[in-house]
């Protein structure tokens, strides 16, 4: 038909893929052209889809389409095509360091915030709000307790006052809510209207805050809210859409760039499994650009080079600038009882499973053969059995019987706590008994409900606080450890506390029973007790505990790998110490059953 156009691009349903759409006569031509773009693939005989990050960072092949002038582009997407071009120009001056004639300094900040902008701003702070302004679309990488919310307010009282934006959507963590609605009252004369989003976007909001669980449900209203004004997006704790379109909300985040006039991520942890992640989060911030520059830095493995090419893509303030006083981060490897051992291997399969295991008809290797339950199983195989309820602690004899040559090993698995006291839960105690003789309060970082839950209960003389996903009050249990003296330690898990709490003016001393391979969630939950505010004088001990021989060793070897390359990425001294914590002698190596009773006697009748 005369006047048809023969490509017609625009968005997908999903606003993260560009869907082009063509006529017969050129089918074979769309097909042809749609193998030149990365990830680009025909989803019927006249239609393709190609991600918009692909899209835009191999646009150039559209030069190769037979008909150009018959080419329709839809508005929106032809804005945002226009914007990313513009804002990968920027990203390309801001690598090659091409100071531009908008860019920003630290003395000239405080008159470009406006007369409502009232809260103080650290040298720090300056320097990264004017970073982030000279950088148009940005990142801010700065670690936890550096003030990156009021860095991002402070962003925005600037592109208000110049007219740029006139509301700010923030996607973050539930836990962070509190932050943000404190600084949007403390951080202006006139506070900003901030309300979280319920069952719609109120369009009176200055500020809107939505948590990344409800962020799906919620796209239609979200894009209303953004398409309705011009508004800055920022995505705090980033690293959670690390997965890009991948991801569910990683794609919800995509989906909502693009209506945005300008984007900032936030994270203090924003590559915590490598170069992918870094990847997915840049190209969220400069599309078509982003994923490019960090594909082709860290190619070759030359992580100084890299650092550099990639450090005018971000700011980061690091713990040396905060002043903080030195973590001490220690490893104590714990060899495990025999019996605990003999049942690890049996878990674990392989050429060292003892006769008794061979022989009997328990199946232990269906058992134990996810990466979760053997990381249970270092602590203690007794946390697979089923109890009478789903997160029923052990209940552990002290002292224990002696376990029988010739009993069954599945029998003895099922009372094991009657056997032994797993050496994590002993030291642990140990610490915790020091520490508190001491009158310090002590952290305790366990991956598993029933083993918090265990160690509530071996733990009872200290009157400890607990917080996990099912803990009814948090707020009750976090006011009694901070408030309570009796209270000596707090049992959690990084998954429920690791981020959006401040615990470093009533506790310096953490302890991990297990620990994951998420080097982001590690650093985080340490990022609880070493934060600014420290006075210089105060000593934070951090102690890793892992079983000899276990997946606990595994877990430290993968997870050195992920914060070294963290570290040269960021070119961050402290990330890269904590790849290689030094190793101390256990502090509970002597205590046998008599001496660990009479330590909890002594506990519970308060004798001296």
């Amino acid at each position: 038909m005369a006047g048809e156009p023969s490509l017609t691009i625009g968005f997908d349903i999903t606003r993260t893929q560009a869907s082009l759409r063509t006529v017969p006569a050129c089918r074979s031509a769309l097909g042809q052209m749609i193998a030149n773009f990365p990830s680009g693939r025909m989803t019927d005989r006249l239609s393709a889809a190609v991600p918009v990050d692909s899209f835009l960072g191999s646009i150039s092949a559209l030069a190769s389409w037979p008909e150009p002038e018959s080419v329709v582009w839809e508005d929106d997407f032809r804005r945002l095509v226009t914007e990313m071009l513009d804002t990968a120009d920027a990203a390309e001056r801001l690598l090659s360091g091409e100071v531009g004639e908008d860019a920003v300094t630290a003395d000239q900040l405080p008159a470009l915030l406006g007369a409502n902008w009232k809260a103080p701003l650290a040298p720090f702070q300056l320097r990264d709000t004017a970073r982030l302004l000279s950088m148009g679309n940005g990142a801010n990488f700065s670690v936890p307790g550096a003030g990156k919310t009021r860095v991002s307010l402070a962003v925005f009282s600037a592109l208000r006052e110049r007219g740029e934006v006139s509301r700010i959507l923030v996607v973050s963590p539930r836990s962070a809510f509190e932050a943000w609605r404190y600084e949007a009252e403390a951080c202006f004369a006139e506070p900003l209207q901030a309300h979280v989003m319920g069952k719609g976007a109120p369009p009176s909001a200055d500020l809107l805050i939505v948590n990344y669980e409800r962020l799906h449900g919620a796209l239609p209203a979200l894009s209303d809210w953004l398409r309705a004004a011009p508004a800055m997006l920022v995505v705090d704790e980033a690293h959670r859409m690390k997965l890009g379109g991948a991801g569910v909300w990683g794609a919800a985040c995509l989906a909502l760039g693009p209506l945005s006039r300008v984007r900032l991520i936030l994270s203090g942890t924003p590559a915590p499994n490598g170069a992918k992640d870094l990847e997915n989060l840049l190209s969220f911030v400069w599309p078509g650009h982003g994923r490019r520059v960090v594909t082709q830095a860290v190619d070759g493995g030359n992580l100084a080079y890299a650092s550099k090419v990639l450090r005018p893509m971000f700011t980061r303030t690091t713990k040396a600038e905060l002043g903080l006083p030195p973590v001490e981060v220690r490893l104590r490897r714990l060899a495990m009882p025999r019996l605990h051992e003999e049942i690890y291997e049996a878990l674990k399969g392989g050429d060292r499973v003892s006769a008794r295991a061979a022989a009997d008809r328990m199946d232990f290797q269906t058992l134990g053969k996810a990466v979760l339950r053997m990381l249970m199983a270092a602590t203690s195989p007794a946390l697979l059995v089923g109890g009478s309820t789903r997160y029923e602690p052990l209940e552990f004899r002290v002292p224990p019987l002696q376990a029988s040559e010739n009993a069954p090993l599945s029998e003895l698995l099922h009372r094991l706590p009657e056997y032994e006291v797993p050496p994590k839960y002993k030291e642990a105690l140990a610490i915790v008994a020091e520490n508190a003789s001491l009158g310090r309060k002590t952290l305790i970082w366990a991956s598993f409900v029933r083993s918090i839950t265990s160690l509530q209960r071996l733990l009872a003389p200290f009157q400890p606080a607990a917080v996990h996903g099912g803990t009814q009050d948090r707020e009750a249990e976090l006011r009694r450890f901070r408030e309570d003296p009796a209270c000596s330690v707090l049992i959690s898990n990084p998954a429920t506390l690791g981020e959006g709490i401040s615990l470093h003016q009533d506790c310096h001393d953490a302890v991990y029973i297990d620990r994951d391979f998420q080097a982001g969630r590690f650093l985080q939950s340490l990022d609880r007790i070493h934060r600014l505010g420290l006075s210089p004088d105060i000593e934070t001990r951090i102690t890793v505990l892992a079983a000899v021989g276990t997946v606990d060793e595994i877990v430290a070897m993968r997870l050195a790998k992920k914060l070294e390359f963290m570290g040269r990425i960021l070119d961050d001294s402290a990330v890269r110490e904590l790849s290689d914590p030094e190793e101390e002698a256990s502090v509970a190596a002597g205590m046998d059953a008599a001496d660990m009773r009479a330590v909890l006697e002594h506990l519970e009748t308060g004798a001296l």
